[in-house]
Order: structure tokens, then sequence, then C-alpha cells
């Protein structure tokens, strides 16, 4: 007899699918920076001006019950954190939205707030699309005050993190302890390798501790919001309470029906809300940060810097840029405070500083007790910069 059935083809058509109302993600990654820096109050203006300690006092001993007590000074300097905003419109089709079986915006809205994360820590610590007004950023920070690590051919990573060159003790030589550390996902392979002289791990998890590993008793962290820069860095440790910053607006969401959208360099109309109907999601969000490094007995200069960081197999590419400051005669002016970008060193006898910048344009501002402060720019390109600056003596 003929073999004759209803075969799942001849009724695929009246097959109901299974449809999970889920989408398979991962769960959205926040800033690594606002978790461990400071938080300052909120900011009531774009921006904050925080007095910082800038010299401290000495005491002196007095020779013989007749000597002559000697005079000491103390002065304080601003710091300034600037709010600079974070924003993103997202628009999408009114009848998306309504025959979507998800709610499209509840999926969008936790990606923003990623991206926004990954944005911040991008900027303020490797210095990715950071703001024009924004001082340096904390790997660049800690270039100029010497606390890059090379790893060379032939690595110790036990050495380079935790010997006496390595990058825990150039935080320590500032006067700071490290309180965390961050790495790229590839460093968690290399800390699994390394092995004591009896062949033991040095790096153990602990189910009990805040995260898997800990660097010299601090906690290690492992970004995985998509900022961590592994070509400018393998682990970055520091004192992360030196490092503030405070929130102008917090992260606002506002649903726009109306108005047009247009397209920011040409500035041609792409989307008009209302009459093609649709809506966009704006998201903005404004903050501010800083490093003020306060004067202390181990960093009265306040030169040094309370971030270290290991370099990667091949080193960021830096230019040489020596400032000589000079008073009105051409004689050199020792001891004075250059700063590039918020970052500060002092010159030497010969009125010399030394900078390791990449490319980029730079804000300069120099200046020494009894002179006038200066302020200028520099322009680094693909060889070293060697500039004079003039101080001219108060009345």
């Amino acid at each position: 007899m003929p073999n004759n059935i209803i075969s799942r083809s001849d009724a695929e058509a009246l097959i109901q699918e299974q449809v999970v109302a889920a989408i398979l993600q991962d769960t959205p990654k926040t800033s690594i920076f606002m978790q461990l820096a400071r938080k300052l109050p909120n900011m009531t203006s774009r921006q904050t001006r925080m007095k910082v300690l800038d010299m401290l006092p000495m005491a002196y001993w007095v020779n013989g019950d007749t000597g002559m007590k000697q005079t000491t000074a103390q002065a304080w300097d601003n710091v300034y954190l600037t709010a600079e905003e974070l924003a993103v419109i997202v628009p999408i089709s009114e009848a998306v939205l309504d025959d979507a079986e998800i709610d499209i915006m509840a999926e969008v809205q936790p990606r923003i707030l990623e991206a926004i994360g990954q944005r911040v820590d991008s900027a303020i610590i490797f210095g990715d699309n950071k703001p024009a007004s924004w001082r340096m950023d904390i790997l660049n920070t800690a270039r100029q005050a010497g606390n890059n690590v090379p790893v060379g051919a032939d690595p110790d990573y036990y050495d380079l993190l935790l010997g006496e060159n390595g990058v825990i003790s150039r935080v320590e030589a500032s006067g700071r302890m490290v309180n965390a550390a961050l790495g790229a996902m590839g460093m968690r392979a290399k800390l699994r390798g390394l092995r004591g002289q009896d062949g033991h791990p040095i790096f153990k998890t602990d189910m009990q501790g805040a995260t898997p590993y800990a660097l010299d008793g601090a906690p290690m962290y492992f970004p995985q919001n998509g900022a961590f820069d592994t070509t400018k860095a393998q682990l970055i440790v520091g004192d992360f309470s030196q490092a503030v910053y405070a929130i102008r607006q917090d992260i606002t969401v506002k649903i726009l029906d109306q108005g047009v959208i247009q397209d920011p360099n040409t500035k041609e109309i792409i989307y008009n809300l209302a009459q093609q109907d649709m809506i966009a999601l704006r998201v903005v969000f404004r903050i501010g940060w800083a490093l003020p490094n306060p004067a202390t007995r181990m960093d009265s200069d306040r030169t040094a810097c309370a971030f270290a960081y290991l370099e990667p197999a091949v080193a960021m590419i830096t230019q040489d840029v020596t400032f000589t400051v000079k008073d009105g005669e051409g004689n050199a002016v020792s001891g004075a405070a250059v700063e590039v970008n918020g970052t500060r060193l002092k010159t030497s006898a010969e009125g010399t500083a030394v900078f390791h910048l990449p490319a980029g344009n730079y804000n300069v501002v120099a200046k020494a007790r009894g002179y006038s402060t200066v302020q200028q720019s520099v322009t680094v390109a693909g060889a070293a910069v060697d500039q004079d600056v003039i101080l001219i003596k108060n009345g």
C-alpha cells in the first residue's frame, strides 16, 4: 500500500516555534576607576577648585643658648576638576518598539551605562579620547615619575611585580601604599605560572577574598569592559585613594519624541522624529577628576606618583621633551616647577626638566617662588623637543 503520511515538512507552516523571551548576553561591566577612586561631593558648577598642600613647613635646630631661631613658610596650591560630558542618542522607530517581543529600551539602557564606564576608564587611566581640558592620564603621569617598568626579553614577573625595582616598590618610593592592581586578562596566565623555589604556586585563588587574586595583599582586578589598553600596559598598581572624581550631572535618561537629529559633521538632518514616527533615547553624564598629589614628607616637591605600571613587550613610543627654565637675564632657574597637563617635575641645577610624552598638544605651566607664573604650550610629534621657558622676577 502507498506510504502516505503527513511529514514534518508538510506541516511545517502549522508547527509553532518556541521563542525564548530572553537575549543571551554578558552582564554589563561598570567603571573600575569609579569603583576604586575616591568620590567627592557632586559638583555644583562645571569647574571645582580644591586646595592642596603645596609646601611643607620646616623646623630647625637652635645653635646654643643664644642661637637665632629661623623662620619657615607653608604654601597651598589649587587643583581643578573640570566636568566634561559623555552623551549618546539612540533613535528607534515606534513601529519597531510596538512589534518587538522584548522591551528594547530595557535592553539598550544597561549597555549604554557600560559604554559610559568604558569611556571613563579609557580616558582617565589610559588617556584614550580624553577631553582636552582634562589633566594627564594616570599612565602618562606614572611615566613622568619614572614609574614605568619595562619587561625585557626574558622577563622575571616575580621580580617585575614584587622585586626591589618592581611596580610596587615604585609606588612605595613615593610614600604611598598600593591598595589595588589592575591587570590585562593575559596577566592571569602569567600569575598562575609563577612558582616559588620549592615549586609551589605563588598566586592562588582565594574563594573567601574580595577578588580571586591579590598582589602583596592588594586585591587584583581584571577589567572586562574593554577599557584596558594592552598596547600601553600589562598591569597597573597604585594607591587609588589618591585619585578623586566628582559628578556634575548623574546619568540622565530622557525619551525624545520631537525634534531632528543631525549629522555632526555635515549638519544634514538624518531623522525627523515627529515626521518619521520615531523616538530617541538620550543619555547624558558629566564627570570631572584629578590627582591632587599633596606635598608629603616623602614627596615635598609633589613630583612623585602614586601609580606604577608594567609595560607591554613593545613599549609605547614617546619623545623626550626638555624644558629649560631661565630668568630674564638668561640664568638657569633650578627648583622651578614645570607642569605639563597637570603633571609636575622640578628643574635641575641646570634649569632643565625632561618629560617623556607621546605625540600630542600639551599645556605647560612654569612657576617658582619670586617669579611670575608662565603659561605656554608645546606640540610633540615624531622627534625630541627642546623648549625654553623664561620666568620674570616679581617686582
